[in-house]
């Protein structure tokens, strides 16, 4: 009985001085992110240069955390990665799964940026999508090729079959989630109708008989497809 006492004196004392702290005010709440925003890394071309050299090292684990970094940069700094594209689509053939799909990750944000630059990575890419040690590099390669695919009708086209076959193999895996988001922003690119038809058979018998996310994201995609978000209307 003392014990419970003494947990209920605490959850008291505990709760009073929650009621007591004061709210933050909007200053404060206002320098807080200031020094946040400090504390953030400040990316240079000239450290971007010298992480890129770090790619071709021959320390595997400086190229993944060189990789580690060249992602990050992706995602908030991509235009100082747009001179060393050509680097990074090399660095798709490393040994090492981490610096593989770090640079995958970076590589698909370069490609709504930059296009026809990133396209060298296709060859990589399909390398990457039936690694048979890594679930994500198969999941970067993935998002990379349905990226790539939303382009043009042609290279839709192109990277259907590869897509096609990941989905076969992957389905359900821990990744397809994700798989699943990327084909939904794919069909809402420049898709050719023909990979858009393809793709409402494949994910049509989940639609109507699977269950919770794999259920949800077909029909999204079916109904991306149909209401003509694609770059051709299948009826």
């Amino acid at each position: 009985m003392a014990e419970e006492f003494e947990l209920e004196a605490d959850a008291n004392v505990a709760a009073s001085a929650e009621e007591a702290a004061p709210e933050e005010t909007p200053e404060e709440i206002a320098a807080e992110a200031a020094d946040q925003a400090e504390e953030a890394p400040v990316y240079t071309p000239e450290l971007v240069e010298t992480l890129i050299e770090g790619l071709s090292g021959a320390s595997r684990r400086r190229r993944q955390e060189v990789g580690f970094e060249i992602a990050a940069i992706a995602h908030v700094s991509p235009e100082l990665l747009e001179p060393h594209i050509d680097v990074l689509i090399d660095a798709l053939y490393r040994p090492e799964a981490q610096t593989r799909w770090e640079v995958l990750d970076a590589l698909t944000v370069l490609a709504e940026l930059y296009g026809e630059r990133t396209f060298g990575a296709f060859d990589g890419a399909e390398t990457a999508l039936f690694d048979e040690d890594s679930a994500t590099v198969r999941l970067a390669a993935f998002l990379f090729l349905t990226r790539y695919a939303s382009v043009s009708p042609e290279l839709s086209d192109e990277a259907w079959p590869l897509l096609d076959e990941a989905i076969q193999c992957y389905h359900g895996d821990a990744e397809y989630h994700d798989m699943l988001a990327g084909l939904l922003e794919m069909v809402q690119g420049n898709v050719s109708e023909a990979t858009a038809k393809a793709l409402v058979d494949r994910v049509g018998f989940d639609a109507e008989n699977s269950t919770s996310f794999i259920k949800t994201y077909s029909a999204q995609i079916i109904k991306a497809v149909k209401d003509g978000v694609s770059a051709g209307e299948v009826a």
